[in-house]
């Protein structure tokens, strides 16, 4: 007795497939293309529909007492916020004799610090010549209120040093009271207190002395400061180039609009979930793709490509139709125009053969209206095809779009082969027209791919059993040979998985 071994489950798909994702959003290269040209058209047109107000800008040396050469800034960050308080602007409109409130008058100009001693103030107005008042307006206000900062900050340091010299004054009073007009050698008892004396009395004149220096240079310091802190680039007005605004606008347009578009590509791709791969088509749709085709003629070298690969697909075609006493169909899907050609071309090979005619299933009538020529196949609707002469072959040509009825499609064949456009069907209605053909017992032959990826490098074939993807009365003999499981990269939904008659015999 031999145990049956349970067969592995196929491994899962990633949930992100980034090939795919990559392509897809290549392929929808018309939205992100009309997105960036849309982003450079508004910054361009922002540009000369919405000019910059006037301006104007001046520099200020900024002198600081606590200058350092390792300091990261912090000095003339702290006068940019200085700059930015109401106290300065209500100066600078004062001056100006502007009613103006401080409030709004700070929303017109900023300071930037270029270096650690350098700010520069930028000011817009209604004019070039209010512009320019208001920047040596804001920047005389700053002077005078750093230069009295300064000022006040260094009368309150020798202030406080004055103080406690003056404290150690009057200790030092008390101190020569004490001492009086005695010596460290008039009593030789006391000697040790008077020495002690004397010590305080001479550490007490030194530190005096100190706190005397000390102050004195705090007064000495602020004039440097007062002198260093000017105006070292007078206010002018800054001139503004349409050209280089439209440019610098436009390109900042042009790059959020491929960015916006290549996110809105790919949030659709993700949604939409449509397929564009060929192993991804032939995956959910179970068959093999046979051949393809452009969606465009193209130029001329791909023209004779085109009509090369047009050809090949007729005489695979036609030599499987011969081979075959079933009807054969074309099955369209997002390409409906290309099908009826391939199926005038189908049947223009097989006039040779003898009477062919071809049977119209498309919506809107499109082969059965197009005026005959001489040479030219018959074209027959579906209610003519009935009463039509059972010796002729037929080829039919139809649709497998949203709204398709199903019961109709094996009148048109129980043979067919699928012209898909890809990147128009989602995975889901792939699934749906996959399994609608097998409840219908139509055999499927393969898949024509219009409009492939030229980058696609995936394989679209299934490599286990035949060739096709085995349908209807054919279904039944393949898995009882074993040949009707498909191992693909991607096993379609709707696979029912047929265990093994050896493993079940065991």
């Amino acid at each position: 007795m031999t145990t049956s071994t349970p067969s592995q489950p196929p491994a899962a798909a990633p949930l992100l497939d980034l090939q795919a994702l990559v392509v897809a959003v290549r392929r929808r290269r018309r939205l992100w293309y009309s997105m960036a040209l849309l982003g450079l058209l508004a910054g361009a047109a922002m540009a000369v529909l919405l000019p910059p107000p006037p301006a104007a800008m001046t520099k200020v040396l900024v002198a600081h007492k606590e200058d350092q050469p390792n300091d990261t800034g912090t000095l003339i960050r702290t006068d940019v916020a200085v700059l930015g308080t109401s106290r300065i602007a209500a100066r600078a409109l004062h001056s100006l004799k502007s009613p103006e409130k401080p409030e709004d008058f700070m929303r017109e100009y900023r300071g930037t610090g270029l270096t650690n001693n350098l700010l520069r103030i930028d000011v817009t107005a209604d004019s070039d010549a209010q512009a320019v008042a208001r920047a040596k307006a804001l920047a005389d206000a700053f002077v005078a209120d750093h230069v009295q900062r300064m000022r006040d900050a260094a009368q309150a340091e020798a202030k406080a040093l004055t103080d406690q010299r003056d404290r150690m004054r009057a200790e030092l009073t008390q101190v020569n009271k004490a001492i009086g007009d005695r010596s460290p050698q008039s009593a030789p008892g006391a000697s040790a207190s008077i020495e002690t004396l004397f010590a305080r009395r001479a550490e007490l004149n030194s530190r005096i002395a100190d706190f005397d220096q000390r102050a004195a240079d705090a007064r000495t310091g602020t004039p440097d400061v007062v002198a260093g802190t000017q105006i070292v680039d007078a206010p002018r007005a800054v001139r503004h180039s349409l050209a280089t605004s439209a440019a610098t606008d436009a390109a900042i347009g042009l790059v959020l609009g491929l960015v916006l578009g290549l996110a809105l590509a790919a949030v659709g791709v993700v949604v939409a979930d449509r397929p564009v791969l060929r192993r991804d088509i032939a995956a959910n749709l179970g068959a093999s793709v046979l051949t393809e085709l452009p969606h465009r003629t193209g130029r001329r070298w791909q023209r004779r490509r085109t009509r090369t690969a047009r050809e090949r697909l007729t005489t695979t075609l036609a030599r499987t139709v011969r081979g075959s006493t079933e009807a054969v169909s074309l099955l369209e899907l997002g390409c409906a125009r290309t099908t009826g050609v391939l199926a005038l071309d189908l049947a223009g090979a097989l006039a040779d053969d003898g009477p062919v005619v071809v049977v119209d299933g498309l919506p809107g009538r499109q082969l059965a209206d197009r005026r005959r020529r001489q040479g030219t196949p018959t074209v027959v609707t579906g209610e003519r095809a009935v009463s039509a002469s059972y010796e002729e072959r037929r080829v039919g040509v139809g649709s497998v779009a949203p709204g398709t009825a199903w019961t109709d499609l094996q009148y048109l064949g129980t043979r067919t082969v699928l012209v898909v456009r890809a990147g128009h069907g989602s995975a889901a209605w792939l699934h749906t027209v996959a399994r609608q053909l097998a409840d219908q017992r139509i055999a499927v032959i393969g898949v024509v791919l219009i409009d492939p990826d030229p980058r696609d490098r995936t394989d679209g074939t299934l490599w286990d059993g035949p060739h096709t993807a085995l349908r209807g009365p054919g279904e039944r003999q393949a898995r009882q040979n074993g040949a009707g499981r498909h191992r693909t990269e991607r096993q379609p939904m709707w696979a029912a998985r047929v265990p093994d008659s050896d493993q079940e015999a065991r």
